[in-house]
């Protein structure tokens, strides 16, 4: 069985690099894992101490600076140049491992990356996905949904969002193993004229090609029904959408623990609800699952949560090795360049009126 290398950058997030190493040396239990922990030796090696059971999996690449939570994306290369990030994304883009991890900042993680990890060819925007939980109405496995772009652009053009949709679509296939995931464009109407020229031309795109299973366009309403398994959408309209559903989840335990104060029977009515309450809270807890991914890149890349806690940076890594063992980028770059060599027949033109 191979061994899949990780570079972890042991520095990154609110909580590292105590949860970090932590997380690192769960994960390394498993067995047929290297870490490549990128970060200060000295503090590193204190918190790797107290495991010196997986000591052996574990490589400290030597990095003694880190980025701040609030560090300006533009300045990490000047000013943090030895940055545990940094020597992450430069482990990886050297191929001396399969996937990076990262809990820092998220628009230093991105810049880090597209820097100095190649992009799949044809691809000249990177997308930043989230995972998150819905009402399952398509009845899958389980109840996550993606949506792409949430954050690593403002805007892009219709090209770019059809590459979203088919990284979108990979990512559904071989990570959630849905054989034709349902992909949607997110938008302001159900109707496929909606959203402006872009928007209706790349309605009609998604909807020609064979390898897209396109649902049409969703509204905002729709997102946590579950009605599609891919969202596609632009860097803007997703941080919002994902930031908005968040902040609908804390209000709801908000809620919950007032009503819990006010009056006995709505304290009774929480406590007949707790068992519920519990599963929703456990389902939607970004530990689950680890990580976002950064797609359209020739390597994994996960970005989690700032909070990530021992437990994320375990499931993290999970999902890395997962996504390597099983291809992803291989059948990403399948999928683009399928798409691409079909877009030089004329006969599209007439189909979809895309301008080749």
């Amino acid at each position: 069985m191979r061994t899949y290398r990780i570079a972890v950058d042991g520095m990154g997030g609110d909580n590292g690099p105590k949860a970090v190493v932590e997380g690192v040396c769960r994960a390394c239990e498993a067995g047929d894992l290297e870490i490549l922990l990128a970060g200060d030796q000295e503090i590193l090696e204190a918190e790797l101490a107290r495991f010196p059971k997986v000591r052996q999996h574990i490589e400290i690449i030597h990095a003694p600076q880190s980025i701040p939570m609030d560090a300006k994306p533009k300045e990490i290369f000047d000013k943090y140049p030895d940055s545990s990030m940094i020597k992450a994304a430069e482990i990886v883009s050297t191929g001396q491992a399969d996937a990076l991890i990262s809990a820092g900042n998220t628009g230093a993680l991105i810049l880090a990356s597209a820097q100095k990890i190649p992009r799949i060819k044809t691809v000249h925007r990177t997308a930043l996905a989230a995972v998150y939980p819905t009402s399952n109405q398509l009845n899958r496995k389980d109840i996550f949904c993606l949506i792409l772009d949430v954050g690593a652009n403002i805007t892009v053009d219709r090209d770019h969002m059809i590459h979203f949709a088919l990284m979108g679509n990979a990512y559904a296939q071989k990570v959630t193993g849905i054989e034709r995931p349902l992909v949607g464009l997110l938008n302001m109407g159900s109707e496929n004229n909606k959203g402006g020229p872009k928007y209706v031309e790349v309605n009609r795109i998604l909807e020609s090609l064979p390898q897209i299973n396109f649902y049409g366009n969703i509204e905002g309403s729709d997102l946590m029904k579950g009605v599609v398994d891919v969202v596609v959408t632009e860097g803007f309209k997703g941080n919002i959408a994902v930031k908005t559903m968040e902040g609908m989840a804390e209000a709801a335990m908000g809620l919950g623990r007032l009503a819990f104060q006010k009056k006995l029977i709505w304290k009774l009515g929480m406590m007949l609800l707790s068992g519920g309450i519990r599963k929703v809270k456990k389902i939607s807890d970004y530990q689950e699952y680890g990580g976002a991914p950064i797609l359209g890149l020739e390597k994994l890349v996960l970005k989690c949560h700032g909070r990530s806690t021992p437990r994320a940076i375990d499931n993290a890594i999970k999902l890395a090795v997962k996504c390597a063992r099983d291809d992803l980028v291989a059948n990403t770059k399948e999928a683009i360049n399928a798409f691409e060599q079909e877009f030089t027949h004329p006969d599209y033109d007439h189909i979809t009126g895309y301008d080749t």
